[in-house]
């Protein structure tokens, strides 16, 4: 199998630690924290070493944390092709009660890239996934890149008969669908904005999603629903599958886990509807790790067995 290409387009340091109860104006005694290396391609990237796949990480990034950044992925055995910029690569802080009960996420805006910088990277796709079958573009756009950038990207897996994975969300994400994507994983949120209609009952959705493919924008079209699920649509059929219960320690990094999983199977060469349940464990499977963690393989390998979708059409 081919390496799996990963585009994060505003890498972050993740940095995570617990305290008993977050309040104002007082010190916040904090336990021991972690730093992972974070951002959507980056923690698909990560998702998809651990369930052995390969991957092959493309991404900017400058300054002292920019050099920590490295290291980090160098801890985690990533394959990767950093472009240097000018600017310091941010850094996002998360903070959980020790109760579990709440969980707070401070993210950083990240550095501004020149049209130099941005253009670089993605003039170093062509020669990153040059023979690539999937491109994964996800997380959000740096400051100063343009909004149509993964669009750009999007033509650029065109030329290269590679086929795109998008999660992002907003304007980038419209712009992308435009141009046409094969995979897009919008939250129910996200989906329900770019549709401009209210889309949270279950057939209201499921019937959004049919439109939506009917437009010719995505191949296939996952909406995911937090504790209600995903929705899987494909031109053959629709899915929903329940994700099995789990204790969750930590939210970070589910959406990205979910992403890693479904590509990689995708990719191994499994049915849609298959790939789905390895995206739902991966997902659910990241909720049982700590801070900035992701999902771990055994878990993975233990819900995934639980996961049984369940085909609406």
């Amino acid at each position: 199998m081919k390496p799996i290409v990963t585009m994060t387009i505003n890498p972050t340091i993740d940095l995570a630690t617990t305290v008993d109860v977050v309040t104002p104006e007082h010190k916040l005694r904090c336990d021991p924290e972690r730093r992972d290396p974070g951002g959507g391609g980056l923690n698909v990237a990560r998702v998809i070493r651990e369930l052995g796949g390969e991957s092959l990480a493309l991404y900017p990034r400058g300054g002292p944390t920019g050099e920590l950044l490295e290291q980090l992925l160098e801890q985690k055995g990533l394959r990767r092709w950093p472009i240097a910029i000018s600017g310091h690569t941010r850094e996002n802080f998360t903070v959980a009660e020790r109760n579990g009960k709440r969980e707070f996420r401070f993210i950083m805006p990240g550095p501004t890239l020149s049209e130099k910088e941005w253009q670089a990277c993605l003039d170093a796709l062509f020669t990153v996934a040059a023979d690539a079958e999937y491109i994964v573009a996800s997380g959000s756009l740096a400051p100063g890149v343009p909004v149509d950038f993964y669009a750009r990207v999007a033509r650029a897996a065109r030329k290269q008969n590679a086929r795109l994975v998008l999660d992002t969300s907003g304007p980038p994400l419209r712009a992308a669908l435009e141009e046409g994507v094969f995979f897009a994983k919008p939250n129910r949120k996200e989906f329900r904005d770019m549709m401009g209609a209210q889309v949270d009952e279950p057939s209201a959705l499921a019937a959004a999603a049919r439109d939506f493919l009917g437009r010719g924008c995505a191949e296939l079209l996952v909406v995911s629903m937090g504790a209600d699920g995903a929705l899987l649509t494909t031109k053959q059929g629709q899915f929903r599958a329940i994700p099995p219960p789990v204790e969750t320690h930590s939210s970070v990094g589910a959406g990205d886990s979910f992403v890693g999983g479904m590509t990689l199977g995708l990719a191994r060469g499994l049915l849609p509807e298959e790939a789905f349940r390895w995206g739902i464990a991966s997902g659910t499977a990241a909720l049982l790790s700590q801070g900035t963690d992701l999902c771990r393989r055994a878990d993975v390998e233990f819900l995934l067995e639980k996961v049984q979708p369940q085909r609406l059409a």
